[in-house]
């Protein structure tokens, strides 16, 4: 009987403290305004310093044709290999200028470099958003030890809400079935605390940003 009084007591000052309405303790906290400082930098300058900084490898190109040159100097260079990739656009891209490349699902376990696009680009984080409507398959962005990204200055955007703004507009109710951002390359330091590079994928991460006054077909 006392074990029931007393629960009943807890109860119900549960219950009064739902009902019971209290001033929130902060009236004049600012929740309106962006916790964010104003980017002083254009767009472009400002997301590859944030690359960089997190390990990440920028290179700017100022066309299509550029890319090309420069990617098959890489691949010749940095002894790349052949470029694994499942994106039927980039495909185009890389027919036209001459770079084989291996699309097959079989062969991704083998896969050293992998070449994908983006959604967008996060300035203020240096970051890659990609999604599962870019490529068939998501292994891509995890299996190669090398990830290469193509990505364009229209894709440019300040922060993760406008990425995320800009990703609801495009796709509206066909949302993708998966959105991930890539913040350099794969990492990790749970053992000792001693960092360890592409433990949970990519050891290194390429942004190839080209000026898209001459998009994809």
């Amino acid at each position: 009987m006392e074990e029931s009084t007393a629960r009943e007591k807890i109860l119900k000052k549960v219950r009064d403290a739902l009902i019971e309405k209290t001033e929130p303790p902060y009236p004049i906290l600012d929740q309106e305004s962006s916790v964010y400082r104003e980017l002083t930098e254009p767009l472009d300058v400002a997301f590859a310093e944030e690359l960089v900084r997190i390990g990440g490898k920028f290179v700017y190109c100022e066309s299509e044709d550029e890319f090309i040159s420069v990617l098959q100097s890489f691949i010749v260079e940095k002894d790349w290999g052949v470029l694994f990739c499942q994106d039927p656009k980039l495909h185009h891209v890389l027919k036209s200028g001459g770079i084989p490349y291996e699309s097959h699902t079989d062969h991704i376990l083998d896969a050293r470099i992998g070449l994908t696009r983006c959604e967008y680009l996060i300035a203020r984080l240096g970051s890659v958003m990609v999604s599962s409507r870019l490529s068939p398959g998501r292994k891509i962005t995890v299996y190669p030890e090398i990830h290469v990204v193509l990505g364009f200055t229209s894709q440019l955007v300040p922060d993760l809400e406008q990425a995320l703004t800009n990703l609801k507009k495009k796709y509206r109710d066909d949302f993708p079935s998966m959105v991930s951002l890539i913040s350099g390359p794969s990492r990790t330091a749970d053992i000792e605390k001693t960092l360890v590079m592409g433990a949970h994928g990519p050891k290194e991460l390429f942004v190839f940003l080209i000026d898209d006054s001459i998009p994809l077909n």
